[in-house]
């Protein structure tokens, strides 16, 4: 009797242990900004979604072993380069096979603002074990993961979206933020400064600061990285950390870039999803217009 009491101790034991093992796996994490060996070493984990935003004819050429493709104008924007409707963004998540439990790394091209899209909209669905490759596609040592030209078809999960309202703002949040909070522009600086354009206006919003996107990673031969953090900790160094710092673009994708960045320095930061595109063909918005200054 005694024998059989103990055989059920440890049985119970072994049972608890167990639930913990699986609760450190469900509770493991992703870096916002994931190294190349970071991958690696996580590689097999099945709760690891890979997700390639490149257009569907590069992704055939060659791709991460494993990876979703996700065109980031197919998938990630509407017609208008806003937020597709959440029916859908709720169907490609849950065909990816992304759920609570996933732990996605997003990847893309030598610019990174795509993937960097893919990453803020996944946080903007409440999803936010997400991180994006620190270097563009095929930016690293022959060998170390694993690329391929076949198509991978993962286990259809159940999505569930939890919108956060806190990392995503509208022309009315950022019209009444103009003197409270602090603005950046990720443009570059042409476009700031009003000598170009893609929408109807040329300008920049009031007060906003120029803080470029392509400024928050660089190219060597082999393709980009995104630059050290204690370099782009002395880029931003003048933003206060006391203030909420609203960030647009072109079309919210290398806002989406410098609101990784800043988060990872500590910053409270959100996206301008409509940015210029929608800021710039309201002419009953204000804007700021240097060039026309000049003449």
């Amino acid at each position: 009797m005694i024998k059989i009491y103990y055989r059920l101790i440890l049985m119970v034991i072994f049972i608890w242990s167990l639930s913990l093992y699986g609760e450190e796996i469900h509770q493991e994490t992703v870096p916002s900004i994931v190294s190349v060996k970071w991958l690696q070493t996580h590689y097999k984990d099945p709760c690891l979604v890979i997700i390639d935003v490149r257009k569907p004819e590069l992704f055939a050429k060659g791709h991460l072993e494993r990876a979703i493709n996700m065109p980031v104008f197919r998938d990630l924007f509407d017609q208008n380069l806003m937020l597709p409707k959440l029916d859908f963004l709720k169907e490609i998540f849950s065909k990816a096979g992304i759920d609570k439990d996933s732990i996605v790394v997003a990847y893309g091209d030598d610019q990174m603002i795509w993937a960097a899209r893919f990453y803020w909209v996944s946080e903007v669905l409440g999803h936010k074990k997400v991180g994006l490759l620190g270097v563009g596609f095929g930016n690293w040592e022959k060998g170390t993961l694993p690329i391929t030209t076949e198509t991978y078809t993962p286990v259809r999960k159940e999505f569930v979206p939890n919108i956060d309202h806190t990392i995503l703002d509208t022309q009315l949040s950022v019209l009444i933020s103009i003197d409270k909070d602090v603005i950046i522009d990720g443009r570059p600086k042409d476009f700031y400064l009003g000598k170009k354009s893609h929408a109807k206006r040329y300008g920049h919003i009031p007060k906003a600061l120029n803080y470029p996107g392509h400024m928050n990673y660089e190219h060597n031969l082999s393709g980009s990285h995104i630059k050290s953090l204690s370099t782009l900790a002395k880029h931003y160094s003048k933003l206060p950390k006391n203030k909420k710092i609203i960030l647009y673009c072109e079309d919210g994708a290398d806002a989406a870039l410098n609101y990784i960045i800043l988060k990872e320095l500590g910053y409270k930061a959100s996206v301008y999803e409509g940015s210029w595109l929608e800021w710039g063909n309201n002419p009953n918005l204000p804007i700021e217009n240097p060039s026309a200054k000049e003449k």
